[in-house]
């Protein structure tokens, strides 16, 4: 190749650099960050408990840049930093436009000591979470919340359909479970075929019922599964090897 035809293509790729440079630094807001600001933000959302002032006041650092300087990364992530706020899709829109379609966290149950749980599972702190009225309490560690919200289901499947209402349902950490009904009844149901101990409680609870009216329903009772199968004289040598397996709370 000769000399003549390097100087040529070296030139060429000189002038392309010097166009193609200032081109990709404003595409990518090094220079002219100011330039095209964005003037127009089209948001969408629930506004259940997050609301446009709140998501306006998060980007605000972010709104002020120009088109192309704007961060949607950024502007993410501010507003997913809000309370409630589930999931953020941001794009722009040339000249000058800005969209936010805002997602909420949508509460199934209380979990723990203060926090909620999403149907899917997703666990989150809210200020005043705890006063959030008319959700089931559940617990357990949370790397099993799964596992607890499928229980919780099968639990309500077969419960209700006895007429009995669920109002807690906890897993403690050596994989215990206990349900606690509507009425103040705790069922200890263990780790171990728990299905089957389920059904058997349902099938039972009109005896439990009849036999232990006033604990069950006025005071609240605790029970473990399999003792009201035995007879009367059976469940009163289980009651004092035992100390209590179906006792008012009130005497424990």
């Amino acid at each position: 190749m000769s000399s003549g035809l390097l100087i040529k293509l070296l030139a060429w790729g000189i002038a392309l650099s010097l166009v193609a440079l200032p081109i990709i630094g404003v595409l990518s807001g090094h220079f002219a960050a100011d330039r095209w600001p964005v003037r127009s933000l089209h948001l969408k959302a629930e506004f259940a408990h997050v609301d446009a002032d709140q998501i306006r006041s998060a980007i605000k650092d972010q709104a002020g840049k120009g088109f192309f300087a704007l961060d949607l990364k950024k502007v993410r992530s501010a507003v997913m930093a809000l309370p409630w706020v589930a999931r953020v899709d941001a794009s722009k829109h040339w000249p000058d436009a800005l969209e936010l379609t805002v997602y909420e966290q949508v509460p199934f149950a209380h979990w723990g000591n203060g926090r909620l749980v999403s149907s899917s599972g997703d666990i989150f702190n809210v200020p005043d979470g705890a006063t959030v009225s008319g959700l089931p309490r559940l617990d357990g560690p949370d790397d099993r919340v799964a596992e607890v919200l499928a229980f919780h289901s099968n639990c309500l499947r077969l419960f209700s359909a006895a007429g009995l209402a669920i109002s807690e349902v906890g897993l403690s950490a050596r994989g215990g479970w206990q349900v606690t009904l509507a009425n103040g009844v705790v069922i200890e149901i263990g780790s171990e075929e728990t299905d089957t101990r389920l059904r058997r409680f349902t099938d039972i609870w009109p005896r439990i019922a009849a036999g232990h009216a006033a604990p069950a329903t006025a005071r609240g009772g605790r029970t473990r599964l399999g003792d009201a199968r035995r007879g009367p004289r059976e469940r009163g040598a289980s009651r004092a090897r035992r100390r209590t397996t179906l006792a008012a709370r009130s005497g424990r």
